[in-house]
């Protein structure tokens, strides 16, 4: 069974769409029906008595219509008075009023009337009145002499208008006249004071009344009210008045309350249901009264009930008999109150339970047409058939009345009428036409053919089925053409032929077909349905707190059907976007450009299509540092302490968390604000402490947390009174400049600290631990006070006591100073050395006497220098080194030595003054270690079968060498090695011819030296023996080397190849998996520095030559040094180097003047020959003899090298050779390696060149490090 769905019974969302289609189920015009009024004038017809008089009455019919009215009760004759037409087609009257007619006279009671063969249907009756508005009747107002406190009402009394008149107070400038709980108009327009004031004193009070209907305002004779203090009456009248008169001596007496209107203890209130119930109490007192409502026995209706007047009058919107009942007013102050109760009965004029309704029907069938309607007191019900009161109407045997119904049966043609119910009482009446029509016709429907619909999915949809037939058609629904009948639960069928479908999706996508049905035939129409996706906001605004003059965005990101055009409106506030050229709009936001105060706000997205709108908001709060608090007032005043209050400024937006309180010093500093002190933002008084002899203005400024207000206006100056100081100095201490004085000195009391004037300062002093007498002096304001003559570095007890004009502060506190120091006096003693390993030794000593020191001990120096190399004999320059150990320490560690070598160290005590006497120097020696890997390994003379090694030793030996080994292996066409091969080689060789290789082959070469202890780093090299007389592949990298500092590396190679190669070097840490990093070398530079690399590990690296295919170097394998502190010595700031920048200097403004006075002679600079002497200008070596600088280095610095050398491949301090970190060895060193890897001491004295040792080179500086080392 199909699920039937009563309109009434619909969804409350549904019930306005279908009620409309309720109100199109008209018989359709082409067919015979009875009269059907569709428009007529309101009951109660004001009219405007200056313009014509429109009265309406529109009916539709077929066939159309005649019409005729009546007036106050009998026929209208039109065509009798010139001034009255009727429309044409219409039953609409015009009266022409403006050609000369009065209104007047055509006041009265009209009904019109609408007539064709199938019925008769009427009007109300229409009541026309013209609009009044008459002039105030002139009357002689008398002054008002109203003694101050009492109660007064000034009487509007407006003349009688239609309808009645607005009233409103207003002065002779046309200003309303202020109303308060004291003073306001009543309901009536009277004018109430509660008690009157001074202030009311005026003769300008007029009431004025508006008359809307004709635009006019009417005005009273203003009205004059005197106000009389008791004061001025006394003054007055005394001369003429008793002392027992009422004016005599009484002030102004306040009153308890008494009520103005309405009068007496009770009134009753009669309002009609629907109507707006008013309700007023206005009550006289002193002071002013204040009004509360309440109702006996019940609660005052919630949502529906609203006060006006300053709470004197209760409003009670669309009343019902449920808001029947008493009312009580309660008017009270402090001295008692007054109350009032209104019974209110609510009536009710005639409204509908069930109007009737047109009814269509077949010949043969039934209906019923029901009238009922209810009302207080119950309406009278009443028919009328074509406007004839039923009773007297011609008989119908089809007809039955039955009181409120009439019931038809066994209709035929001429059965069809129009019936009129009448439903009255003392308040009104309602009047309904509705026909009866008799027809034979089949289905029709009048729905357009193929009528798309188109719903949001999740939506309902409402498919029309407008349809007519007499019998009343059955209606079916199908989906597409051939489709099944619809039935079930996700369809509603409503009566009027609507087939909705409540919540459609996609699928509910197609053709749906109406089938119309009676007995006398039969049709069908089909409509179209598409469902489209919902437009949803994705991306919503969101809320935003901004800076004043900030910029802010809002985002508004939508979905929607791609069918659908959406567009996108933004509203601030429920209202349009200021018109601003701030306010940018673009496709998925809202920018506001420097924002201001009024962008504060609600922003509302609202996406718009034809089917559906979606909206999202979101707030703006512009916030700002808070403006300056204001009205500073100081009260309380004491010596010692005031009282500040303020008012605080507006927050903007962000909560003041707190108000800093700043001072001025008027009398010591003007103009300069001190901070006082800080309060929480809630608080707006604080007590204040002062101290005496201030003149003192504060201000205050207000914190929030987007900053600090402006500080506040200065309050008033309160200066304190003098006083003796409460405070001494501070921060005294005794400390000697020379060893035979004592300065003593203290931070000044500052200006308000001096409580009075005549600031001076008592400094008192004595030698510690000897029974002396203090010595005193007082000085002026100053803050230092030398003592001359001390012994030595002695202790002293010191006290400063601040004193004015009023006296002394208190007793000072007593501190401990010292005199002078001077340089401690003797060595330290018994100096050994215990040498731990290779580069790690350890130093004793013992410690002086502290009476040797002569003043405060700050530490031991150990001074250390390498002598000499014992593996080599080189001239060097010494350089000695030094480490600070703070406090009475007696031990230290000396790291970064070099291996077999001799050392020398001496060790001299501290003090505040400077150094002691050095110890006699100590020697040492450091045993042998791992050499440092050769310097460099050269393959020359390829032949078929063999190669040609060169080999230089290692630039720290770091012993004895006793061999070298080499290792080498093949490596075939897929880089994979073959066996590895091994040989010792004597220490004093240099080169090695190995024979017996494969022709045409490349072979990798590891080459490392040995001491007794161990073997030391290796490098690595590839060559290729030759086929068949083929001169050596090219090109080729050679020789790549590392010099590791903590956290980067020099790499250096040598390049045999075409010229312009470009470079790049690739790394990784050794033994990773992860792909090689690989970076690029700028130029033609055959050096890089790797930075940014991890302390203490291993890496791979190799060098490659962009475009040449697979190319690149061998593998060589380096460490990073540690994380530790190193040692540094700035070179800016010693003398030889200073010199030699200035010779240097020197040296280029004499090179430029003779280029100059050659270029103006005419001769050539010979740029060409400096170019081919320098190739590649960026990596020459910086020589002594060419003007530029090479660099000394220390044992941990690299030597320079020559092009086609090597430096080591590890140049750095390893862990495994001391677990001590440096920064336990001491103090005094705070070094660090430089980019270029060589390390770099803090070093004191003089470079000292020594005899030359050894086979030790002195070799030019590389390209990397003479470049690098160039600071």
């Amino acid at each position: 069974m199909m699920k039937k769905k009563s309109l009434c019974a619909s969804r409350a969302s549904l019930v306005l769409f279908l009620c409309q289609m309720i109100s199109s189920l008209d018989v359709p015009l082409d067919l015979s029906q009875p009269p059907t009024i569709t428009q007529q004038s309101p009951k109660d017809y004001i009219v405007d008595p200056r313009e014509n008089i429109v009265i309406q009455c529109e009916a539709k019919g077929k066939p159309p219509p005649s019409f005729s009215w009546t007036r106050n009760g009998t026929h209208f004759d039109i065509d009798k008075d010139a001034q009255v037409t009727m429309k044409p087609n219409s039953g609409t009257l015009v009266i022409n009023i403006m050609n000369g007619g009065k209104a007047e006279a055509y006041e009265g009671v009209y009904q019109c009337t609408a007539r064709n063969e199938r019925g008769a249907a009427i009007s109300n009756n229409i009541v026309i009145r013209p609009s009044r508005s008459p002039l105030w009747t002139k009357e002689k107002l008398e002054p008002n002499h109203v003694r101050e406190g009492d109660s007064l009402v000034l009487h509007c009394r407006p003349p009688v208008g239609l309808p009645p008149p607005i009233i409103f107070w207003m002065d002779n400038a046309f200003q309303r006249l202020p109303q308060s709980e004291r003073v306001s108009q009543g309901l009536n327009g009277d004018l109430y004071f509660s008690n009157v004031q001074p202030e009311d004193t005026r003769e300008d009070y007029i009431c004025y009344a508006r008359f809307n209907h004709t635009q006019t305002i009417q005005q009273k004779q203003p009205i004059s009210v005197k106000v009389f203090s008791m004061d001025s009456l006394n003054d007055t009248i005394a001369a003429n008045l008793s002392d027992t008169d009422i004016y005599g001596a009484k002030p102004v007496t306040e009153r308890q309350p008494v009520l103005l209107t309405p009068t007496g203890s009770t009134s009753t209130k009669v309002e009609l249901r629907g109507n707006v119930l008013l309700l007023e109490c206005i009550a006289a007192g002193l002071p002013t009264p204040v009004i509360r409502w309440i109702k006996e026995g019940g609660e005052l209706p919630a949502n529906r009930t609203f006060f006006e007047n300053f709470k004197k009058t209760l409003k009670i919107t669309d009343v019902s008999e449920a808001d029947s009942g008493n009312y009580k007013c309660i008017a009270r102050n402090t001295l008692g109150s007054a109350h009032h109760v209104i019974s209110v009965t609510v009536k009710a004029a005639p409204y509908w339970i069930t109007a009737p309704r047109n009814l269509v029907l077949s010949p043969g069938e039934h209906g019923n047409l029901i009238c009922r309607a209810n009302g207080n007191p119950k309406p009278d019900i009443s028919w009328l058939a074509n406007g004839v009161p039923i009773a007297i109407a011609p008989e119908d045997p089809s007809r039955k009345v039955d009181g409120d119904t009439i019931i038809f049966s066994h209709v035929q043609e001429r059965s069809s009428a129009v019936y009129q119910c009448n439903a009255s009482n003392e308040y009104g009446y309602l009047l309904a036409n509705a026909f009866v029509n008799v027809l034979a016709e089949p289905p029709r429907i009048l729905t357009p053919a193929n009528k798309l619909y188109q719903v949001i999915a999740d939506s309902p949809a409402l498919l029309d089925c407008a349809y007519f037939g007499s019998p009343k058609p059955e209606i079916e629904w199908f989906k597409g053409v051939k489709g099944s009948i619809l039935r079930g639960n996700e369809y509603v069928f409503h009566d009027n032929g609507t087939l909705e479908i409540p919540v459609a999706q996609k699928d509910s996508t197609g053709t749906y077909t109406c089938v119309a049905r009676n007995e006398l035939g039969k049709t069908q129409n089909e409509v179209q349905l598409e469902v489209k996706d919902p437009t949803m906001i994705i991306k919503q605004p969101e809320y935003k707190v901004i800076q004043r003059y900030g910029q802010v965005s809002f985002e508004c990101i939508i979905k929607h059907d791609s069918t659908l055009s959406p567009t996108v409106i933004w509203l601030k506030d429920n209202d349009e976007l200021p018109d601003d050229e701030r306010f940018l709009v673009g496709k998925d936001n809202l920018t506001i450009m420097n924002v201001t105060d009024k962008d504060d706000g609600t922003y509302t997205c609202i996406v718009n299509t034809t089917l559906d709108s979606v909206s999202a908001s979101a707030v703006l709060t512009v916030v700002a540092r808070p403006n300056p608090p204001f009205d500073l007032e100081l009260t309380g005043q004491l010596e010692r302490s005031i009282e500040l209050s303020w008012i605080p400024g507006d927050e903007n937006n962000s909560p003041i968390t707190s108000f800093v309180i700043e001072y001025e010093d008027g009398l010591h500093e003007p103009g300069v604000w001190h901070y006082q002190t800080e309060v929480p933002g809630t608080q707006t008084t604080v007590q204040l402490k002062l101290s005496p002899y201030v003149n003192y203005s504060f201000r205050v400024i207000a914190v929030n947390e987007i900053g600090r207000s402006q500080p506040s206006e200065p309050s008033e100056q309160y200066l304190t009174k003098s006083a003796s100081p409460d405070e001494n100095p501070s921060n005294v201490q005794g400390i000697g400049s020379e060893p035979d004085n004592l300065v003593i000195t203290w931070e000044s009391l500052k200006g308000f600290q001096s409580n009075g004037p005549g600031l001076q300062y008592k400094v008192s002093w004595r030698q510690k631990d000897v029974d002396d007498e203090w010595t005193s002096v007082i000085v002026a304001n100053v803050s230092k006070y030398i003592v001359s003559g001390t012994p030595t570095f002695v202790p002293y007890e010191i006290k400063v006591q601040a004193l004015n004009d009023l006296g002394y502060a208190p007793e000072p506190s007593v501190v401990i100073g010292h005199s002078g120091e001077d340089l401690p006096m003797v060595a330290p003693g018994n100096v050994q050395v215990f040498v731990i390993n290779s580069t790690l030794a350890k130093v004793h000593w013992d410690p002086v006497p502290l009476k040797t020191v002569r003043g405060h001990l700050q530490g031991y120096k150990v001074y250390y220098w390498k002598v000499q190399s014992l593996s080599r004999r080189s001239r060097r320059h010494v350089e000695k080194k030094i480490l600070t150990f703070r406090g009475n320490k007696t031990v230290g560690m000396l790291p970064g030595l070099e291996p077999y070598s001799s050392y020398k160290l001496n060790v001299r005590v501290v003090n505040g003054k400077g150094e002691g006497p050095a110890s006699p120097d100590k020697l040492f020696r450091t045993p042998e270690g791992v050499p440092g890997s050769p310097s460099f390994l050269k393959i020359t003379n390829p032949t078929l079968d063999s190669l040609t090694l060169e080999w230089g030793s290692p630039t720290h030996p770091n012993g004895v060498l006793t061999s070298y080994i080499l290792k080498f292996q093949p490596i075939n066409n897929t880089h994979e090695l073959g066996p590895l091969v091994e040989i010792r080689i004597p220490a004093n060789e240099s080169s090695l011819i190995l024979k017996n290789l494969n022709y045409s082959t490349r072979y990798k070469f590891y080459f490392n030296a040995q001491t007794s202890v161990g073997s030391g780093n290796q490098i690595t090299e590839e060559a290729v023996t030759i086929m068949d007389e083929v001169q050596p592949l090219y090109p080729r990298i050679r020789n790549v080397t590392t010099a590791a500092a903590e956290t980067y590396a020099n790499i250096s190679w040598e390049y045999e190849g075409p010229d312009h190669a470009n470079f790049y070097v690739e790394y990784g840490v050794a033994g990773s998996k992860e792909d090689w990093k690989k970076e690029i070398v700028n130029g033609s530079r055959s050096f890089f520095v790797l930075k940014g690399l991890t302390p203490g590990t291993t890496y791979k690296v190799r060098v490659g030559a962009e475009g040449l295919s697979g190319f690149r170097s061998s593998e060589d394998v380096f460490e990073t040094g540690p994380a530790m502190a190193s040692r540094q010595v700035d070179i800016a700031t010693q003398g030889w180097f200073i010199g030699l920048m200035c010779a240097v200097a020197l040296l280029i403004l004499i090179l430029l003047i003779v280029c100059f006075i050659r270029r103006n002679k005419g001769g050539k600079y010979p740029v060409k020959e400096k170019e081919d002497a320098h190739a590649d200008p960026e990596i020459q070596p910086m020589k002594e003899d060419d003007g530029t600088f090479g660099e000394y280095s220390d044992a941990e610095d690299h030597k320079p090298l020559k092009k086609g050398s090597r430096t080591p491949s590890d140049r750095t301090v390893k862990k495994e050779d001391s677990d001590d970190s440096l920064v336990d060895y001491g103090e005094g060193v705070n070094g660090q390696f430089n980019e270029d890897g060589s390390f770099i001491g803090q070093y004191s004295g003089k470079k000292e060149k020594e005899p030359a040792e050894g086979n030790e080179s002195s070799e030019a500086p590389s390209p990397v490090n003479a470049m690098n080392s160039f600071v």
